[in-house]
């Protein structure tokens, strides 16, 4: 059985592929203060709707909503149908707090008690 599908019905199908993915996924590349949603990640890298992604490169944060998870380092990005993908060279998970410059110990004393009196 041979089917044929018209170019336009497979464009349309293809667009509809891309809303949908767009809408499941929370995860933003943010540029500044410029927002991408990515329709896929992965070990590798992610991918952007072709239609509003630029030719990224360099350091980008990844976000889900407003939380940052990852610093990462984009050195590839190519086109693929309707999508943008991009290649990590570093991925870096975000740090929220400063790092500690002493160790700190299993059993340290969480407050200090004074005698007042």
């Amino acid at each position: 059985m041979d089917v044929h599908i018209s170019p336009e019905v497979l464009a349309g199908l293809q667009e509809a592929k891309t809303r949908a993915l767009r809408r499941s996924s929370r995860l933003q590349v943010v540029v500044g203060e410029e927002y991408y949603p990515i329709l896929r990640s992965s070990q590798s890298g992610f991918s952007l709707a072709a239609d509003s992604a630029p030719f990224l490169r360099g350091t980008v944060e990844i976000h889900d909503g407003s939380k940052i998870l990852y610093e990462c380092l984009i050195v590839y990005a190519t086109r693929e149908g309707a999508e943008m993908a991009y290649e990590y060279k570093r991925l870096t998970p975000a740090v929220t707090h400063p790092p500690v410059g002493f160790e700190l110990l299993e059993n340290t004393p969480v407050a200090l008690i004074s005698n007042i009196g």
